[in-house]
């Protein structure tokens, strides 16, 4: 498993930083996609998929190669987030019961749902690797805290 090396006090303040003021929930999530996609070479792809439906997520702001258009929580680690409302660590994607491979190179996921101030959920950030178990219990804390943090006033 590769060690946590981001610097997540320092990624949280300079997004908390851009993020000031900030109300528009697209501005919110392609503002933190970019950050958090260039804060670690672990992170192939990096972004979000937003609830647009019942029980249906569509493609958001992102970075890396092209992820899946829709995805239904039935189905994925995204599906999974969305529909439990828990962070999703997942060392190997190949080993996850109806996972959708958006790209053949990824090898471990973890998803966190993203709540509006009202608690509810409108979307999930996705980060992928193509390194297996590339994720640990405190990137998703990290992760978590800054996902609230940003999102909590909208």
């Amino acid at each position: 498993m590769t060690d946590v090396r981001v610097d997540y006090p320092e990624l949280e303040a300079r997004i908390l930083a851009v993020a000031d003021g900030e109300d528009d929930v697209i501005a919110l999530m392609a503002t933190m996609a970019c950050e958090i996609h260039h804060s670690d070479d672990r992170f192939d792809w990096t972004g979000f998929y937003r609830v647009t439906g019942p029980e249906m997520l569509k493609i958001g702001p992102y970075q890396g190669g092209h992820g899946c258009l829709e995805i239904p929580f039935s189905k994925g680690v995204c599906g999974a987030a969305a529909r439990t409302g828990e962070t999703q660590i997942v060392a190997d994607v190949d080993a996850f019961p109806g996972h959708i491979a958006c790209s053949s190179s990824t090898r471990s996921e973890l998803v966190v749902p993203v709540r509006n101030a009202a608690g509810d959920i409108i979307g999930v950030f996705d980060i992928d690797s193509d390194q297996p178990d590339a994720f640990t219990q405190a990137d998703a804390d990290a992760l978590q805290r800054i996902v609230a943090r940003v999102f909590a006033g909208v």
